[in-house]
């Protein structure tokens, strides 16, 4: 299908429709991205391992992905209880900030078709075209819309309004130190690799990333770390639950954490981590909570709208595949329209091919995650475990097999 003439709308301005967007304009589309937040959007504490799968499609889209400011990681290490390291393996990588990468994103976009503040509320699919509502009051048509607004996805919600999130019974802590903030010999044990500390039921990692303002020169950089731990739904329900006693949504806005909860998290982390992460913990100024869901839609693409990225699977952050899953669905989606002649008929072929690809990222993260666990492992030896984790964390090798 030849793209000229074409237009489509894209609900969500993050990375997955930003990358959308950039492919559907290579492809010859005019495109306008529709933002429900009225700012500019950043992350809360996430650092991003990319993957060879995500570059490819960033220079398709007409990105450079070595412009990203990248940290290099060549070692990942284990650490056990009294912070001695049980594990090493050789892997380079490089991970950036969520930020830097989205800023380039967006400064490839065109600012004239990059709307914030316009909430999507419904569509209609016709044989012709795709006529989208929104909570300004304004309608919009076109011929395609994809939906790339997330986990709480709005079009989602429309076409399978029975897909939901389920809570996968554990939340991850996760938190971003300035490389200044550490003390030497801390420096020196954590801050160049790549390294994981898993008590029983529970999994730590972190690794260097860019700093404020991108800046990635050594003493400038940050370091991010996420904390795996269970927690029941009683438990899930008192942690998103601020001070005010205003219980929030699948997620809580970090300044609105309660202090008993971020309390007992320290006091945890004094409990089970090894000692050079009891110290992260103690350094990091304010954490961020993440519950962790799965997300699975038995269906994305529709007569004229597709939904793509979180907003029809979300995979748990083991395998590290969140924007690489998305940039990959929107690759497939902007290829299956040019091979085909009509829009439906590109949408078939777009679900055909992402499904069992989703799926299979999927369940690579379910199958890391299933070492967080509220019973107690048995003790007796946890090598296999150990080494599993430390080399297929943050990885898509899985995917060739």
């Amino acid at each position: 299908m030849d793209g000229a003439g074409k237009r489509a709308i894209i609900v969500g301005g993050s990375m997955g429709g930003l990358v959308s967007g950039l492919l559907l304009l290579k492809a010859g589309w005019e495109v306008d991205v529709y933002e429900r937040v009225a700012v500019e959007l950043t992350a809360r504490g996430a650092g991003i391992v990319t993957h060879p799968e995500l570059d490819d499609v960033l220079v398709q889209a007409g990105v450079n992905p070595e412009s990203a400011p990248a940290v290099t990681i060549l070692e990942r290490r284990t650490l056990d209880r009294k912070g001695r390291v049980i594990g090493k393996h050789v892997r380079r990588q490089t991970a950036i900030s969520w930020n830097g990468l989205f800023r380039i994103l967006r400064a490839a976009f065109p600012e004239d078709r990059y709307h914030l503040g316009t909430e999507f509320l419904r569509c209609e699919e016709t044989s012709s075209g795709v006529t989208a509502w929104f909570a300004d009051g304004s309608v919009k048509t076109a011929d395609l819309l994809i939906g790339a607004d997330g986990i709480r996805s709005s079009v989602r919600r429309q076409f399978l309004p029975e897909c939901n999130p389920v809570y996968a019974g554990y939340v991850a802590w996760r938190g971003l130190i300035d490389e200044s903030a550490f003390p030497a010999e801390l420096h020196r044990e954590l801050f160049e690799y790549f390294t994981f500390d898993l008590p029983p039921g529970e999994q730590m990692l972190g690794y260097p990333v860019s700093g404020r303002g991108d800046d990635n020169r050594p003493g400038h950089r940050r370091y991010n770390f996420v904390w795996y731990r269970p927690a029941d739904t009683d438990t899930l329900a008192w942690m998103l639950t601020d001070d005010s006693g205003h219980r929030h949504e699948l997620s809580i806005p970090p300044p609105l954490i309660s202090k008993a909860v971020i309390e007992h998290m320290r006091q945890e982390a004094k409990r089970v981590l090894s000692p050079q992460f009891q110290e992260l913990v103690a350094l990091t100024p304010q954490p961020f909570l993440q519950p962790i869901y799965d997300l699975e839609s038995p269906r994305i693409g529709f007569e004229r709208a597709a939904i793509l990225g979180d907003a029809a699977f979300v995979a748990r952050p083991h395998v590290g595949a969140g924007v690489a899953k998305a940039a990959m669905d929107a690759q497939a989606l902007v290829a299956a329209l040019q091979s085909e002649e009509t829009v439906p008929a590109a949408l078939r072929r777009y679900e055909q091919e992402r499904l069992p690809q989703d799926r299979k990222i999927v369940q690579q993260a379910q199958r890391l995650g299933s070492y967080v666990r509220s019973e107690t492992p048995i003790e007796a030896d946890r090598t296999e475990e150990l080494d599993l984790i430390m080399k297929e964390t943050a990885v898509l090798d899985f995917m060739q097999a």
